[in-house]
């Protein structure tokens, strides 16, 4: 599931007129992030509570989709933009069915 995130970001940062050099070194930045978040938990892991960590990513994932992902929807027109809420909005309703099976 990285690879897929990763060439969305960059494209997003190719998107927002950044040369490739700069979007690729950003890009690395932010994974590298996730490297030394990673290597924390394991260190510290064993005394945190993770069932409080879980709704606040996916509270940070829907924050950031709604409000820096949306508008760029809203600036598309006729099919193209359907299609994209369309899926937006049956991604929605796929973890909430998810949720309800667990």
């Amino acid at each position: 599931h990285e690879i897929p995130q990763e060439m969305g970001n960059f494209a997003i940062l190719i998107y927002s007129k950044m040369n490739k050099f700069k979007a690729l070194f950003m890009s690395f930045c932010a994974q590298l992030t996730a490297v030394i978040g990673g290597l924390i938990g394991y260190f510290i892991g064993d005394g945190i509570n993770t069932i409080f960590l879980l709704p606040i990513a996916a509270g940070g994932f829907i924050y950031i989709s709604a409000s820096d992902l949306m508008p760029e929807l809203r600036k598309e027109t006729g099919k193209k933009s359907i299609i994209t809420m369309s899926m937006f909005i049956l991604g929605i309703i796929i973890m909430w069915l998810t949720g309800l099976m667990e």
